[in-house]
């Protein structure tokens, strides 16, 4: 259960721009997966694709600092490299 809350990396620059390549979400989710013995892929669970208001998002649950601070920061620092809009929020 998480009890920091999550970080949403949402698909448009501060500026208001689309981000590119359209597929950018899937890259970043499939980056930080693993792959089973079947070879399928096996998603981070503190990482997620997420579309919200139709923008492509990536939700990273804050636990996911305390657990691997490294790939929180690699996913963090991707969003500030391409300016993209991050939003927080805690929970109650």
């Amino acid at each position: 259960m998480t009890t920091n809350g999550q970080v949403t990396i949402q698909g448009i620059t501060v500026d208001g721009r689309k981000f590119r390549p359209s597929d950018w979400a899937e890259r970043l989710c499939s980056a930080v997966a693993t792959y089973g013995r079947d070879r399928r892929v096996i998603f981070h669970p503190y990482v997620a694709l997420a579309s919200i208001d139709g923008v492509k998002c990536v939700v990273i649950e804050k636990d996911l600092k305390e657990e691997d601070e490294m790939l929180f920061n690699f996913l963090m620092e991707f969003a500030e490299d391409n300016a993209l809009q991050i939003t927080k929020e805690q929970n109650q």
